[in-house]
């Protein structure tokens, strides 16, 4: 006989514990939203599937409905109310993009691009990931279908001479990329299996290889229609234009309280003013046009292996001559040099130690400078300069572009006090606001440095004894070039968006107004339409930096304003983290914040 043990006796006073409830805090809701967001698009990790787009839907959703109803805006404290109105912009623009992304998918579907069998193949790799029960016989039959289907599609394509529109264009184009994913994503899950389950294996091993050569057969056909053939030339830039009203929304969404066509305006009017300067200095150096000017400044180019003369004053009688031979990397290191060394000498920003001494150089690679053929820096720069595998021209074009003059504003737009610095503080300083990552503050802070350096009067200040670029109108061509390169990316990108410019008019306007290689402004059109960024971004390099140059002006330069100093102001942006302008202004000038806060200060230009 077993004896059952007593169940302890529970006093009447001893209630049971209470269900645990956390009162809601905005910056921990930000940080639960940014890792539960990621958690759903791993697991779901093929970015076009339906299943991802109604998760991802229905998650969006709950965050606003949860926002207003776990706070009371009014009661929250400024930061929060920041992080709040942050948090509701950026869940809203969310739901725009996945909009957007659907519509994508429809077209594709209504174009014949996208059928049954690509759903199955995603629904295969999703029953994968949550380990699922499959047999070998239903995942071949899956594998089948598919490669029945990919092989009706090619037909079709090629009997197809000529697509209707270029948005047609553009939905192939877009496709092309998606093929590629699924492809990626079906080898994962057949590998998943391979040899851990040999019945399985039996069934799908020779369908999977029949597969995967019809899916890269299609990617090449696919290329091949929308005339995406690698030779780099202007008529294989495909671009998504998404007109007007989509536009205004992500001006909403970024806080910009300006229409498309009044932030045309801005650019315009300081690309002119930008001629004038340039023309100034070109009759500085002695030249009758800005092109002559500019084609001096560019074959100041470093050479391969380039030798020069450098004192030494190890003699106490006579200093020493000697040779040293340097490359682009360590020009980019005396130019790294030179920067941190300016802003510290006029205490323009704390540089912690570990971000001034720990950053890293790599080189580009021939393909990547196709594409960017300058520098791109964060963590470390990359810096772009011409391999031996690469054409003569090319190699031209690489040096050309690069030269020291140029260099230099794109050393420190790179480096410090630009996006390495800016991402050494964004790691210790509201790290939660990561999320809200803008053109506008990113790469807005970079070029505002160029325009407060420039007001400075940095030019001048660096020319005298320093190695390189040591004309100062030479440096004033070098910073001006690229100060008319952001105004044309104004106007390029959002023409195109509006409809009234296309990829090779977009060329011609950063070769023939701001003197840029065809080459390379191929390379900066295709890489700003190929969809590797929204659609602001290029107009939120030189707009972020204006606005920005207007805060410290209101912050430091105003009279009435609250009188802050130049390093307060810099460090105060850079710990504030990563947020559209108008909001860092309210939470500087501790205006009041209402629920429906909208995008309402006119920054100018």
């Amino acid at each position: 006989m077993t004896l059952k043990r007593p169940a302890p006796l529970r006093s009447a006073r001893t209630p049971h514990p209470p269900e645990p409830r956390e009162t809601p805090d905005i910056k921990t809701t930000i940080q639960t939203f940014t890792a539960d967001l990621a958690d759903i698009k791993s697991f779901l990790s093929i970015s076009f599937s339906p299943s991802r787009a109604h998760k991802v839907k229905e998650f969006l959703t709950s965050t606003l409905t949860s926002l207003s109803e776990d706070f009371e805006f009014d009661l929250l404290i400024q930061n929060d109310k920041v992080d709040y109105l942050l948090l509701r912009s950026h869940t809203k623009r969310l739901l725009h993009q996945e909009k957007a992304a659907a519509e994508k998918c429809r077209k594709a579907k209504e174009l014949g691009l996208f059928a049954e069998w690509v759903d199955k193949c995603i629904h295969f790799v999703e029953t994968r990931h949550s380990v699922g029960r499959q047999s070998g016989k239903q995942i071949a039959t899956v594998f089948q279908n598919a490669e029945e289907g990919v092989r009706d599609l090619v037909d079709t394509i090629q009997s197809n001479s000529s697509h209707k529109n270029d948005q047609e264009r553009f939905i192939t184009f877009w496709t092309i990329a998606r093929f590629g994913e699924l492809s990626d994503a079906l080898e994962e899950a057949v590998e998943f299996y391979h040899g851990y389950d040999p019945v399985i294996t039996w069934w799908i091993e020779k369908p999977w290889e029949t597969l995967k050569t019809k899916l890269g057969g299609l990617v090449s056909v696919l290329r091949k229609k929308v005339g995406v053939d690698g030779s780099s030339s202007a008529d294989d830039i495909v671009g998504d234009p998404i007109g007007r009203e989509a536009l205004l929304e992500e001006l909403e969404a970024e806080w910009i309280a300006y229409t498309p066509e009044e932030l045309i305006q801005i650019g315009e009017k300081e690309l002119e003013w930008c001629e004038k300067e340039m023309d100034k200095a070109s009759k500085t150096l002695g030249f009758k046009s800005l092109q002559v000017a500019l084609e001096h400044v560019k074959n100041n180019f470093v050479e391969p292996g380039e030798q020069i003369h450098v004192s030494s004053n190890h003699s106490p009688i006579t200093p020493v001559e000697s040779k040293l031979t340097l490359q682009q990397s360590q020009v980019v290191r005396d130019l790294a040099d030179e920067a941190i060394a300016y802003v510290q000498k006029h205490n323009l920003i704390t540089v912690p130690p570990v971000a001034r001494d720990n950053w890293k150089t790599t080189m580009m690679t021939p393909a990547r400078q196709k594409v960017n053929p300058f520098f791109l820096g964060g963590e470390r720069i990359i810096v772009s300069y011409p391999t031996n595998t690469m054409s003569h021209a090319d190699k031209l074009m690489s040096m050309r572009g690069n030269s020291p003059a140029f260099s230099r504003s794109t050393v420190f737009h790179e480096l410090i006090p630009g996006h390495h610095l800016q991402f050494h503080y964004m790691a210790r300083h509201n790290p939660h606001r990561q999320l809200f990552q803008t053109p506008f503050w990113i790469e807005g802070w970079a070029v505002y440095w160029e325009l407060l350096l420039w007001q400075r009067g940095f030019p001048a200040e660096i020319g005298e004894g320093q190695k390189w670029a040591t004309n100062e109108a030479e440096n004033r061509i070098g910073m001006l070039f690229w100060r008319m390169h952001r105004c044309a990316r104004i106007i390029f990108s959002l023409k195109f968006h509006l409809g009234q410019m296309t990829p090779r008019e977009s060329i011609d306007l950063l070769v023939d107004r701001v003197g840029h290689e065809r080459a390379t402004a191929e390379g900066e059109v295709r890489r700003s339409f190929a969809g590797e960024y929204p659609p602001l971004y290029q107009a939120g390099y030189l707009l972020g930096a204006f606005q920005i140059r207007e805060l410290r002006r209101e912050m430091v330069e105003d009279p009435e304003g609250l009188g802050w100093g130049e390093k307060a102001f810099h460090d105060a942006v850079m710990r504030g983290g990563n947020m559209p302008v108008e909001l860092m202004r309210a939470l500087f000038k501790g205006e009041e914040l209402g629920v429906g806060r909208k995008a309402g200060w006119r920054f100018g230009g």
